[in-house]
C-alpha cells in the first residue's frame, strides 16, 4: 500500500526519524555529527521552529520538534538534503545518503509528549551505545545532556520539558532523572509510532468492533493522539494544502507584472539587476513558501538549476528590499497571500 501524502498543520508537534540507505551509517566521524547539529540549528531558528528531544545514532536519527508554520517538509528538506550533500563530499562519495524519505508522525501534547522525549533520549541506551543515565550524562550526540544542564542550544526547549517536573532546575532535574530511570526497562515501544487509537485499543480488531457500535473511532498511522485530536489535524492540514498550491506560471506572470519586466525578458539571459532580482523573488517564493522543485523553477524560468539555487538564497534579501512591491502585488491575490 503507498504510503499517504505528508501532514503538517502550524504548531503540531512531530516525531521525525531518518535511516540511512541500506542501514548504513550515515555519521562516520565527530565532524559529521558536529556538522548535522549546527545544520540542525540552523534549519530550525531559519523556520521559527524548536526541539524537545533528539538522538543521533550511527545509521538514524529521532527527533521531536513543533514547527510554527506548518513547514515540516520544508524543515527536513533543507536539513537532510544540504547535511548529504556535506557528507558526500566530505567522504567522496555519491548517491543517495538516507533510506527512502523520512518517517514522520504528528503527536498529541498530552500524554505523548514526556513519553517521546523519554523514549527518544534513551536510544543510546536502547542501542548499546551507552551504559545507564550516568554516561548518557556525556553522550553528546541527545538532547538528554542539555535538560541535565551540561550544554545548552538556543533551538532546544528545556523549559518546556523541565517545567513539567518542578518550579526549581534543580527539583525538575532529579524527578526527570527518576523519569528516564523507570522507561530503561520498557524497551521498544511501537505503540508510540503513530496509529491514533489503534494501537491503545488493542488492534485493528477491537477498532473494528467499535466501529459496529454508536461509537466512531478515528485513526490515522501518521497522526498518534486521540480521535479528536486526529480529526482536528486532518483537517487543519487539508485545509493548510488547499492553501499552499499555487499555480507556477501565474506567480511567475504575477511578480514580473509587478517588477515591471516582461515574462520574455525574464526567461531570456538577460544579466541586468532587475531581472536578477526578479528571478530571485519567484525562485525564493515557490521554493521556499510553495514547495516547488528547482528543477521545475528552472525549466519555466529558462535557468540552469545552480542559478536557481543561488536565486532563492538571495530572495529573502530582495523580498526585505521590494517589501512593497510585494506586499501590493499580492495583497488582490488570495491564492498567493501570506507569503514571507
Amino acid at each position: 500500500m503507498p504510503r499517504g501524502p505528508r501532514l503538517d498543520a502550524p504548531g503540531v508537534m512531530h516525531h521525525v526519524m531518518a535511516r540511512g540507505i541500506e542501514k548504513r551509517k550515515i555519521f562516520l566521524q565527530e565532524r559529521d555529527l558536529l556538522d548535522f547539529i549546527k545544520r540542525l540549528g540552523m534549519v530550525l531558528e531559519d523556520k521559527n521552529a524548536v526541539a524537545y528531544a533528539w538522538a543521533l545514532l550511527p545509521n538514524h536519527f529521532h527527533l521531536l520538534i513543533r514547527t510554527s508554520q506548518g513547514d515540516l517538509v520544508g524543515v527536513m528538506r533543507k536539513l537532510m538534503t544540504g547535511y548529504a550533500i556535506n557528507f558526500n563530499l566530505r567522504h567522496k562519495r555519491v548517491g543517495h545518503l538516507f533510506q527512502n524519505r523520512y518517517k514522520s508522525v504528528i503527536c498529541q501534547e498530552e500524554p505523548y509528549l514526556l513519553e517521546l522525549v523519554r523514549y527518544i533520549h534513551l536510544n543510546p541506551i536502547r542501542a548499546g551505545l551507552v551504559s545507564g543515565l550516568d554516561n548518557l550524562m556525556s553522550y553528546p550526540w541527545s538532547g538528554y545532556r542539555v535538560l541535565m544542564g551540561r550544554g545548552k542550544y538556543p533551538w532546544q526547549d528545556v523549559g518546556e520539558v523541565l517545567g513539567r517536573f518542578g518550579k526549581t532546575s534543580g527539583e525538575a532535574r532529579r524527578r526527570f532523572r527518576r523519569f528516564m530511570e523507570e522507561g530503561i526497562g520498557q524497551g521498544k515501544r511501537p505503540e508510540l509510532m503513530g496509529g491514533g487509537l489503534i494501537r491503545s485499543l488493542g488492534g485493528w480488531e477491537v477498532v473494528k468492533k467499535t466501529r459496529g457500535g454508536k461509537e466512531r473511532i478515528l485513526s490515522d498511522t501518521r497522526i498518534l493522539g486521540d480521535g479528536d485530536f486526529v480529526s482536528r489535524v486532518i483537517r487543519e492540514a487539508e485545509s493548510l494544502e488547499r492553501k499552499e498550491v499555487i499555480d507556477l506560471k501565474e506567480l511567475i506572470y504575477q511578480v514580473s507584472a509587478g517588477m515591471g519586466v516582461g515574462v520574455g525578458e525574464l526567461r531570456g539571459k538577460g544579466k541586468s539587476a532587475i531581472l536578477a532580482d526578479t528571478r530571485a523573488i519567484i525562485s525564493y517564493i515557490a521554493v521556499e513558501r510553495y514547495e516547488i522543485s528547482g528543477v521545475e523553477v528552472a525549466q519555466e524560468l529558462g535557468q540552469a538549476r545552480s542559478a536557481i539555487c543561488r536565486s532563492v538564497r538571495r530572495g529573502r534579501e530582495k523580498m526585505k528590499r521590494y517589501s512593497e512591491v510585494v506586499k501590493r502585488l499580492f495583497s488582490t491575490n488570495q491564492q498567493v497571500n501570506n507569503v514571507p
